[in-house]
């Protein structure tokens, strides 16, 4: 697994597009993430529809095709140097196969930031762009509008990405040791369900895989795991960091199925690194090379996440 192509960092007066790639974003809390990023002096423009519902499943925000004719557009307009999503939920995988590929790689590379569901575009935007994205709090995201600490690892990610180079957690090891490889991940039950899709990785060898997720049960998180396990993805794999179980079962149910699951690889495991569904979530980008010290509980990358 190679280090992917790192777009620029922002600058003030920078257009960022925001777009709803997966479920129906609250107004209110739009407009709240919004004015966060005017306060940061960038000039943020919304999707036209990125507040429509679908007529049947109101789990989407909006058609299918009119989401991903949000996405290309906003990516192949060359006024906007980033797009935010608004918000997780479900919907990118139904979207994905929707967007011009081809065109989106001739606009050039540009920022790419959310999580939770769009963990789907992270594993497209790597396969089909080549491209380092960010696995960042979301615009309308309750955590991105209240939460200073998710707010300002964010915010010197896209301006000053040098300043956080090293990504310190207060994790702890639950596999001790260090590793370097090439960061990946996100959902554990998408990158479970991308299994067998057009364009999806084959494995994660050679990568620091980054896993979390929210509101499942144990066993389900066991079925994903070991899913990718039985599937041969995880073969190779030089690390691991587990981000937030937010609205799963409590903890202590969830640690012993991850001991036991992840901790025959042979690799560095780190628990609790903060980020995904967890109150001040720091963004991780995807795509860079760098070393996880378990021990430590940080992640130090190469290069910084943008140029």
């Amino acid at each position: 697994m190679k280090s992917l192509q790192r777009p620029h960092r922002l600058a003030p007066g920078a257009r960022v597009a925001v777009v709803a790639p997966s479920g129906p974003v609250p107004e209110e809390r739009l407009q709240a993430g919004l004015d966060v990023l005017r306060g940061w002096d960038l000039d943020p423009v919304v999707a036209p529809h990125v507040l429509d519902r679908h007529g049947t499943f109101d789990y989407l925000a909006g058609a299918d095709a009119d989401r991903a004719a949000d996405l290309q557009g906003a990516w192949c307009d060359p006024s906007v140097d980033a797009v935010l999503c608004a918000r997780g939920g479900y919907g990118a995988q139904r979207m994905a196969d929707l967007l011009d590929w081809e065109a989106m790689r001739a606009a050039g590379p540009k920022v790419f930031v959310g999580f939770s569901d769009v963990t789907a575009l992270h594993e497209a935007f790597a396969t089909r762009l080549g491209l380092v994205t960010l696995h960042g709090p979301m615009a309308a995201g309750a955590d991105f509008v209240k939460n200073a600490r998710a707010q300002d690892h964010l915010k010197a990610t896209l301006f000053a990405p040098e300043t956080v180079r090293t990504i310190v957690s207060g994790g702890t090891p639950l596999v001790p040791g260090r590793a370097r490889g090439v960061t990946l991940g996100g959902c554990l039950t998408l990158l479970a369900a991308e299994l067998g899709t057009p364009h999806a990785r084959h494995c994660a060898r050679g990568g620091l895989l980054c896993l979390e997720d929210v509101g499942e049960e144990t066993y389900r998180l066991d079925r994903s795991v070991t899913q990718l396990l039985r599937a041969g993805w995880l073969d190779g794999v030089r690390g691991v960091l587990l981000g937030s179980w937010e609205e799963c079962e409590p903890y202590e149910r969830v640690r012993p199925l991850l001991v036991d699951r992840l901790g025959g690889l042979g690799v560095p495991v780190v628990e609790d690194f903060g980020f995904g569904h967890c109150e001040g979530a720091l963004t991780i980008p995807f795509g860079v090379t760098a070393e996880l010290d378990a021990g430590a509980g940080t992640l130090t990358l190469d290069q910084p996440a943008l140029r």
